[in-house]
């Protein structure tokens, strides 16, 4: 006899439990698929069994009454399948041809953007900006919906070379993947941080704060209680204060973005690839950022224009060259463009001399 199933909460629940029955059943045997339109596209299976995609974009910051408005949706025209992308897209996963018109009438009635699919801007992955991230440099969501409102064509319509995954990260700890996408926001700090020796005594624990630190920069101040950082080895990453809030490392006037290009995570033709510096700083020009969004469409339709078809960000400057790709896009080279992180790597971030 066999014993029932023991469930725990140990670990996360096998995920062939939410899978939708058509793909239960052809798992491991699809065909082919195809992109029908900017938002849709179909997955034929082997046994000749269809499977309907409805790409939607979403805020990524979403109300409990905005996600059960899609789970509505989802019951009524997919027996309640949905998937969420990693670029925080909605996928509802459609297997009656029949309910699509009605769905894509329906989302067009709420005002949700359909598109995504194909050679076109995907939505944008980003962090939480000053929402809610207490160590943010800049708006991460005010950014997005000032360069999407700019790119919005490019969600559901326009094609380009290949696709276009766009990010921002409010700061470089960066839940976002700004590492990995072909142009990327990444907001930094400047500034070393601030010490309020007083309240480091009451409310820090000084062997936790120091151990934050992954350039060792911090160390003890015996004469004070406190802590006292080394200016040198700051990269204000802002891990400090995450520990110990006392080590302000916000600074309004001098916090700002840069520009990031021609990363990937597909290895479809080439290895992935990580993003490199493109434009090292703009100051935070809230609500709009019209520069940085500028900037952004820069690239975008320079790539656009000069590219080969199906090739990425990152592909298209390998090509051509840095040199070509700076020159292209109007953007100055500065010092800051100066790559040897390699080597410094290996030597510098890993000796005794740069930790002690």
């Amino acid at each position: 006899m066999a014993l029932p199933q023991r469930q725990t909460d140990i670990g996360p629940p096998k995920y062939d439990q939410f899978l939708p029955p058509i793909i239960k059943k052809n798992y491991g045997k699809w065909k082919y698929h195809e992109v029908l339109t900017p938002g849709t596209m179909v997955h034929v299976a082997e046994s000749g069994d269809k499977l309907y995609t409805v790409r939607v974009g979403s805020p990524r910051l979403l109300s409990t009454e905005t996600i059960r408005e899609i789970c509505d949706l989802a019951e009524k025209y997919c027996d309640g399948y949905l998937r969420f992308t990693t670029r925080n897209n909605v996928e509802f996963l459609v297997s009656d041809k029949s309910k699509m018109d009605p769905l894509l009438a329906e989302l067009k009635v709420k005002k949700y953007s359909v598109g995504g699919i194909g050679p076109r801007v995907s939505n944008v992955i980003h962090t939480q900006g000053w929402v809610h991230c207490h160590s943010a440099c800049t708006d991460a969501s005010g950014l997005v919906k000032a360069m999407m409102d700019e790119l919005y064509d490019y969600f559901t319509t326009k094609e380009l070379p290949n696709k276009v995954r766009l990010a921002v990260a409010c700061c470089v700890n960066m839940c976002g993947a700004v590492h990995c996408s072909d142009i990327a926001i990444v907001a930094v700090h400047r500034k070393v941080p601030t010490i309020n020796d007083e309240m480091v005594t009451k409310t820090c624990e000084i062997p936790t704060t120091i151990a934050s630190c992954p350039t060792s920069a911090i160390r003890p101040n015996p004469a004070k209680k406190s802590v006292t950082i080394n200016e040198e080895k700051c990269m204000y990453c802002g891990n400090c204060f995450t520990v110990c809030p006392p080590i302000d490392i916000h600074n309004p006037e001098e916090d700002g973005v840069a520009i990031v290009v021609g990363g990937k995570i597909g290895s479809l033709r080439t290895d992935p690839k990580f993003s490199k510096l493109a434009i090292p700083f703009f100051y935070n020009e809230p609500p709009r950022w019209p520069k940085v969004v500028a900037a952004i469409k820069n690239i975008l339709e320079t790539y656009a224009k000069h590219a080969k078809k199906h090739e990425r960000v990152g592909e298209w400057i390998e090509r051509i060259g840095w040199e070509r790709f700076f020159k292209l896009t109007g953007i100055p080279f500065t010092f800051q463009h100066i790559d040897d992180f390699t080597f410094a790597r290996d030597t510098f971030r890993t000796s005794a001399a740069f930790k002690y």
